[in-house]
C-alpha cells in the first residue's frame, strides 16, 4: 500500500463522494481517473453474520454495534448482542420498541437511534441504513 499526500480541499471532496462507509477513498479515485472497480482487497476478511448480530427490517447489525439517542437532554444507549438491541438490560426486536421503552411514548425508533457500526468512528441515524 502507497500513501499519498493531499490537502484538505481535496480531502473534503473526496469524503463527499464516499456515498457510503463501504466506499473507499481508493474506490473514489478510481471512478473520477477513470479506472471502474479495482481488484478486491484481498487483505480484508470476509466475515458472514454472527447468531449474536440483530437483523430488523433487513437491515443487520453486527454483534457490538452501539446506539445513542438524546432525550430529554440525556444520552440514552444501547448495543447490540445476543441477536437483538439491549438497552438497560432489556432485549428488544425493534426500535421502535426500545425507544417506546426509553421515552414511554409512542416513537419511530429507526428516527429516535443513531448506531455505531463495529469499527468505525462516525455515528449514523439508523433510518440511513434503511433501502
Amino acid at each position: 500500500m502507497h500513501t499519498i499526500e493531499v490537502d484538505f480541499d481535496v480531502f473534503k471532496q473526496l469524503t463527499v463522494r464516499r456515498t457510503t462507509e463501504d466506499v473507499s477513498y481508493n474506490d473514489v479515485i478510481r471512478e473520477l481517473l477513470g479506472l471502474g472497480p479495482g481488484k478486491a482487497n484481498t487483505t480484508k476478511e470476509t466475515v458472514g453474520p454472527s447468531p449474536d448480530d440483530w437483523v430488523t427490517k433487513g437491515v443487520r447489525f453486527p454483534a457490538g454495534t452501539e446506539f445513542r439517542a438524546t432525550y430529554k437532554g440525556q444520552i440514552r444507549t444501547g448495543h447490540v448482542e445476543g441477536g437483538a438491541l439491549a438497552v438497560n438490560g432489556q432485549h428488544y426486536d425493534s426500535p421502535s420498541a426500545a425507544a417506546v421503552a426509553v421515552t414511554g411514548s409512542p416513537v419511530n425508533g429507526w428516527r429516535f437511534w443513531e448506531c455505531r457500526l463495529p469499527g468505525k468512528s462516525s455515528w449514523r441515524l439508523i433510518e440511513s441504513l434503511r433501502r
